[in-house]
């Protein structure tokens, strides 16, 4: 509602500007009628969803980066903590891939089998040189010998079976498992990432400066996609928009200065001229006579500066270009 009130306001002074251009009477003042218009910047979430809080109401001054409104995101916290999940288990497998086979407690076991294995083939080599020195006296039979040389050669294979079965324990997993471990990891990290942007995007601040011209949903309500919530008034959005005639526009050009004056404002009321129009607020006939050319406006816009920032959109103005301008009578 206020701001279909705020556009009633500008039409009506936009129809006022143009009757008062058509009856205005010539002055040395070169004072023209217009308004102030605002170029409103409207803020709004790149996600829908029902508005949960509202940081600002109408009137309030806010910086860039201040909070506005924030969307309910229940979901997009649960999708958070489930990536975060997905993390922790990507980066514990990927350690367990890289890690030894068997645990230090089960490689301890393993080594203590080894140094068992090793004494018994060095008792096995202590008998089989005693049998081969009783064999050699003939103290003991051929198939004697063979049983101690059979001894030995168990014993020494058993050593070696557990020297490989330590040095197989203390290997890491295959490259291609690890390299698929560790792609998995990234995965689920970049998805995290996507997750806490999401969620980011339910807390919406301010873009830049400026003041809380109007809100239009409030806690509770639900809003689309790009959807609009408060609007939002940067200093330099506002403008002056004045009218000339024709002959008047040529001497006008843009960074030039301008006086403001309107009911009940400060004195000393300055604005840079930004843009002027080229082409006529009408369409008129091919050739022009005097009288016609006279008749002819053009929109004109200036930038507020110092205390005429602070005048509000749809605010009657008065326009001096000064006394070297002069008004032409129609």
């Amino acid at each position: 509602m206020k701001r279909l009130a705020t556009l009633l306001v500008v039409g009506v002074a936009a129809i006022a500007v143009a009757i008062a251009l058509m009856t205005y009477p010539a002055n040395q003042d070169a004072e023209f009628p217009g308004y102030m218009e605002a170029d409103l910047v409207l803020v709004g979430s790149e996600q829908g969803g029902r508005v949960a809080t509202l940081s600002v109401e109408e009137g309030d001054h806010v910086k860039q980066g201040d909070p506005v409104f924030v969307l309910e995101s229940e979901e997009q916290d649960a999708s958070v903590a489930a990536a975060k999940s997905r993390v922790q288990e990507a980066e514990a497998r990927l350690a367990d891939v890289k890690a030894e086979v068997q645990r230090p407690g089960e490689i301890e076991v393993l080594e203590a089998s080894l140094a068992q294995a090793q004494a018994m083939l060095q008792q096995a080599n202590n008998n089989l040189d005693r049998a081969r020195a009783l064999f050699d006296k003939g103290w003991i039979t051929k198939a004697q010998l063979d049983d101690a040389v059979a001894q030995h050669d168990r014993d020494q294979a058993a050593v070696g079976e557990a020297e490989k079965r330590i040095t197989a324990a203390k290997l890491p997993g295959r490259s291609d498992m690890i390299d698929a471990a560790a792609a998995n990891a990234e995965a689920a990290r970049h998805a995290l990432i996507e997750a806490e942007k999401n969620l980011g995007k339910r807390s919406v601040v301010a873009p830049a400066n400026g003041t809380v011209e109007e809100v239009y949903f409030r806690p509770g309500e639900v809003v689309k996609e790009g959807q609009a919530v408060v609007a939002l008034l940067p200093p330099r959005n506002l403008k002056v928009r004045f009218f000339v005639a024709e002959p008047v526009r040529a001497s006008l050009q843009v960074d030039q200065s301008i006086s403001l004056s309107c009911d009940g404002c400060p004195p000393d009321l300055h604005a840079k001229i930004s843009f002027i129009a080229r082409d006529a607020e009408f369409t008129p006939p091919v050739i022009f006579s005097r009288e016609q050319r006279e008749k002819l406006v053009f929109l004109v816009e200036a930038r507020p500066d110092g205390a005429a920032t602070e005048l509000t959109a749809g605010q009657p103005i008065t326009v001096n270009l000064g006394p070297h301008q002069q008004m032409v009578r129609r």
